[in-house]
């Protein structure tokens, strides 16, 4: 088997499957939706229909997927799933914060949390773990996920992707959170809780 063959063949292995719940971006907007249709085309690249809550259908690129999750086999669960994620979509940083019980003081404990452990990379899901000692569901996963890539989650993670989707979370070093404590409290003046002595 040549090199491009193997290649393409590892490609579509990363097409999602029908049913897949997927927040993406279409025209500098974000939605999300659930994918009706999955293709996968010669040159190893996949496309896929995808259809929001109102039924509105959209031809997106894999790469323009940038978070999904498996739909549970229920449909009403999967449905249920679907509203969960369209709204946690929508939510505001405080009201993710809010809706995982997730103050800056935890955030920044399970910044240090993984910065002394033996693998500096968090998880949505180990963050959950790690803050409320049990394994998170789907939704809670995508909220961690939501959060962490704002911008209070960047004062103590960085992004780390995997085929061009944000998988994960890399603990910044203490001087960079630091600085990037400083950076956020000056942009952010009402943010008193987050900005705790510096």
């Amino acid at each position: 088997m040549s090199k491009d063959k193997g290649e393409q063949d590892q490609l579509k292995k990363h097409a999602l499957s029908v049913g897949t719940l997927v927040e993406f971006a279409e025209k500098s907007r974000v939605h999300v939706g659930r994918v009706a249709v999955s293709e996968s085309k010669s040159n190893g690249n996949a496309r896929y229909d995808v259809v929001d809550l109102e039924g509105k259908h959209y031809s997106i690129a894999d790469k323009a997927v940038t978070y999904s999750v498996h739909a549970p086999t229920n449909d009403s669960a999967a449905n249920k799933l679907l509203v969960g994620l369209a709204h946690a979509q929508l939510a505001s940083e405080h009201e993710l914060r809010n809706e995982l019980d997730l103050s800056a003081d935890l955030l920044e404990m399970a910044w240090e949390e993984t910065i002394e452990g033996d693998d500096t990379a968090l998880t949505p899901t180990s963050l959950v773990q790690l803050v409320h000692s049990h394994t998170a569901d789907a939704l809670e996963s995508y909220m961690a996920w939501r959060l962490l890539r704002l911008d209070v989650g960047h004062v103590f993670f960085r992004e780390l992707k995997e085929n061009g989707r944000v998988v994960a979370f890399k603990a910044k070093a203490r001087k960079g959170v630091d600085a990037a404590k400083r950076a956020f409290c000056d942009n952010h003046e009402d943010e008193d809780e987050i900005c705790f002595a510096i």
